[in-house]
């Protein structure tokens, strides 16, 4: 035979140029960890696996239809994993159905994805483009195989992906149950088996609501009433202290509190926050942590209002955003109070307008009730000086006691901030939106204290309690390497964990017994907290939280990918760790992390099957 005769068929061509490709892409331009050789040979093995699996589809077609196939997987394939990496730069997670679904909020986001955009994404696009070449018939790359050859090729797309998910076992023991770490198992089946795994837990997710029947309530009850004593603490002598007062809830975003107190160049980020937290009339929890996923913002809301988990995936403003819920505002409504939420952005953003009517706002203030204009506005829209200075005259206007919530957007990713409005010098590291970070901080810190005189003026000071809290992390784990430079140490599970601390500040005017509370406490605590100040009896209702101020409290928070913060531990990423110290426990002493990771585990089932199941229709929080 001669040796021009002996071509290899396109479809392996294409398996091997994609496969490497895509091997590239996840070592490295994602930052996936890789911590043994086991798991960098799975990092190689699974992209040809995924790649034999998408084109070897085309031995089954003649060959015209074959090139076509071959052209337009590869390209649909790459754009996949080219969306999911600018979703990965900006999130440091991959994109699942449920957030395919928040696709109206894509025309707010032009402004983010332009700046994640890198030079070196045009090598994800190559073997497409030396696919689309070969593909022309002259080449004759197409096969013609008989039917056994046919099935030959098949089986081994079957026996690839077989020997993958045996090696990805054998890596990770239970892998897929643990399906809140998408990073372990797109390390280990790769992203499009990932999506593949995504969407048949999609169709399981939406099946459990019409199976639902609410027998599972009395199980969560029991639970709760075990594990939370003492959620109300009445005989607290904070119990009932803001009781009839208006309060004033500003959620700030993407504000850390690695932060407050911190310099650049010898100027202070935050002289404002850094002064109220030591005000007399302040009570800064130091250790309160964010709890959000991958609704980010929304989750922060939807956790607030409801002391409920967030999903594992997609946002609960979206999935399930028409269930039924015993929200902070509907509470309050009964109370008697006016509730509103404040925040310049377009109405239909995180699906706000529906979940808000259905969770018992009674008005919010959205994009169109702002004056916006070019010189006011930059990044996301409105700034926050103006947002706050447009707003009084709407807190003016209602009837109290209210029960207002602020969302602020100049702090927001990617933290871009005109020259001229900037009163602090950019950071100087290899990570741009780190170095914007800072910036849009101040100018955030100098709106808060603008807005606090702008209270003050209005009369509305005095008759309020004003709560700040960071809604979620601003800086990704992308962007570690930077972090570790400003911070002087390197970012391991630990500091990542302790970075997800934002700042919570309950500012009382006239109270003089401040200062800072050192509880391990969580967004999740923030609702049976509110509602212990303002002197609200709410026994009857299921919430993951408790009250911050209670003595005998839950011992642990819970993060939404099973990590977790105790008094003494703090837990992720499979391994346990000394939170006074930092330093990694033993593993014969890491037993001790165990059972407070199986309570952590249980409450993030048990609240995600009151979401999925909407399991809250069948029960009467009057009772």
């Amino acid at each position: 035979m001669q040796l021009s005769k002996i071509r290899m068929p396109l479809f392996i061509i294409a398996t091997i140029l994609f496969g490497i490709k895509t091997y590239v892409v996840y070592r490295f331009m994602f930052d996936l960890s890789i911590e043994n050789s086991m798991q960098e040979f799975i990092l190689f093995v699974n992209p040809i696996a995924s790649a034999y699996l998408i084109f070897a589809i085309s031995v089954w077609l003649n060959p015209k239809r074959q090139m076509k196939y071959l052209r337009w997987t590869s390209l649909i394939g790459s754009l996949i994993l080219f969306v999911n990496l600018i979703f990965y730069r900006n999130f440091t997670d991959f994109i699942t159905i449920p957030v395919l679904f928040q696709g109206n909020n894509a025309a707010d986001l032009t402004g983010s994805f332009l700046t994640l955009i890198h030079f070196e994404d045009v090598f994800i696009f190559l073997d497409v483009a030396v696919i689309w070449y070969l593909s022309k018939q002259r080449f004759g790359l197409s096969v013609n195989l008989p039917g056994q050859g046919k099935i030959a090729a098949t089986a081994v797309t079957f026996l690839l992906l077989a020997g993958n998910v045996v090696l990805a076992e054998i890596e990770r023991p239970m892998l897929f149950v643990r399906t809140f770490d998408r990073e372990y198992l797109v390390k280990n089946i790769g992203v499009y088996n990932y999506h593949l795994y995504d969407a048949s837990m999609q169709t399981k997710t939406k099946a459990q609501r019409v199976f639902a029947d609410g027998s599972e309530i009395s199980e969560i009850e029991s639970y709760l009433d075990e594990n939370s004593p003492d959620g109300q603490a009445k005989d607290d002598e904070l119990y009932g202290i803001a009781k009839d007062k208006n309060v004033i809830f500003v959620s700030v975003e993407s504000f850390q509190n690695f932060l407050l107190d911190s310099e650049v160049n010898g100027t202070e980020t935050t002289p404002f926050l850094n002064d109220l937290k030591e005000s007399k009339d302040t009570i800064w929890f130091k250790n309160f942590y964010h709890q959000t996923a991958q609704g980010k913002t929304s989750d922060s809301e939807f956790i607030v209002e409801n002391s409920l988990y967030p999903l594992g995936r997609g946002a609960v403003y979206f999935t399930n955003a028409q269930n039924e819920y015993n929200a902070l505002p509907e509470i309050l409504n009964e109370q008697g109070y006016e509730t509103s939420v404040f925040h310049a952005n377009n109405k239909s953003f995180w699906n706000r307008d529906v979940m808000y009517d259905n969770v018992g706002y009674d008005e919010f203030y959205g994009e169109q009730s702002f004056q916006v204009t070019p010189d006011n506005s930059f990044g996301w829209g409105l700034e926050d000086k103006a947002f706050f200075e447009q707003s009084i005259k709407y807190l003016q206007a209602q009837e109290q006691p209210f029960y207002s919530k602020f969302i602020t957007l100049t702090h927001h990713f990617p933290f871009e901030l005109p020259e001229e409005k900037a009163n602090i010098d950019q950071y100087d590291s290899g990570s741009k939106t780190l170095n914007h970070y800072f910036q849009t901080a101040r100018y955030t810190d100098e709106s808060l204290e603008q807005f606090f005189q702008q209270l003050k003026d209005a009369g509305l000071y005095e008759d309020s309690i004003i709560v700040l809290m960071g809604d979620h992390y601003g800086i990704s784990e992308y962007h570690n390497e930077a972090m570790g430079q400003f911070l002087g140490k390197e970012i391991n599970g630990y500091e990542h964990i302790q970075l997800q601390r934002v700042p919570f500040m309950v500012h009382i005017p006239g109270y003089e017994e401040g200062g800072v509370r050192e509880e391990v406490v969580g967004q999740i605590d923030v609702k049976p907290t509110l509602l212990h100040l303002l002197g609200i009896d709410n026994k009857n209702d299921l919430t993951f939280g408790d009250n911050m101020f209670a003595k005998d409290r839950k011992d642990f928070i819970a993060m939404r990918d099973g990590s977790f913060v105790s008094e003494q531990y703090i837990f992720t990423d499979g391994v346990c760790y000394d939170r006074s110290s930092g330093e990694e426990i033993p593993e014969e002493e890491a037993k001790a992390c165990q059972p407070i990771k199986k309570k952590a585990d249980q409450e993030l089932q048990y609240s995600d099957n009151i979401v999925y199941g909407d399991l809250f229709r069948f029960y009467d929080f009057d009772q």
